[in-house]
């Protein structure tokens, strides 16, 4: 690190501290060629490569906003937006890579939307993964139906009765 007094290239670490919950590290330095002291605070860049390549930091405002016109009419308050939001940065900076595409922020979005709202959520995914028909809504309609009855995707609920067989019928022999 660059000493801010004389321009030294070098600097020695006196002390390191974790700040704001260990999202940035406050550390105390030294310069051996003045010897004044100096702060600097660390903390991880975490980029979006956006689809035509320009990368950019995470903004948490940036999904507030995107998920707030979703949730638009929906009894959602704002403090349920900011958590979301900070869901969504774990949920990245869990997955270790310094840059993520902006469709992956867009797939970290869709789980805890689906469970904040789900108007919202389709309101979301209709324009996230470009619904050009009612069927694309009908399908995802039915994916969350079978959620909630906790059968698997694709079902969208309890298989149909078996008609009996008649007795003395050679049905089925």
């Amino acid at each position: 690190m660059r000493c801010p007094f004389c321009h030294n290239a070098d600097s020695r670490v006196i002390d390191s501290r974790e700040a704001d919950e260990g999202a940035t590290t406050r550390r105390r330095r030294s310069c051996p060629a003045c010897g004044r002291r100096f702060t600097t605070v660390e903390e991880a860049v975490l980029a979006v490569v956006k689809r035509n390549g320009v990368s950019e930091p995470f903004n948490r405002s940036k999904v507030v906003a995107g998920v707030r016109r979703a949730c638009q009419g929906r009894p959602v308050d704002e403090d349920q937006l900011k958590l979301l939001a900070q869901q969504v940065e774990d949920a990245i900076r869990a997955s270790g890579a310094a840059e993520v595409p902006s469709n992956e922020v867009g797939l970290a979005i869709l789980g805890p939307l689906r469970e904040l709202d789900e108007v919202a959520y389709l309101r979301f995914a209709s324009v996230y993964r470009s619904f050009t028909s009612v069927a694309d809504f009908e399908r995802e309609i039915a994916e969350l139906k079978a959620r909630q009855s906790g059968a698997p995707p694709g079902e969208t609920g309890p298989p149909a009765p078996r008609q009996p067989v008649p007795s003395g019928s050679s049905a089925g022999t």
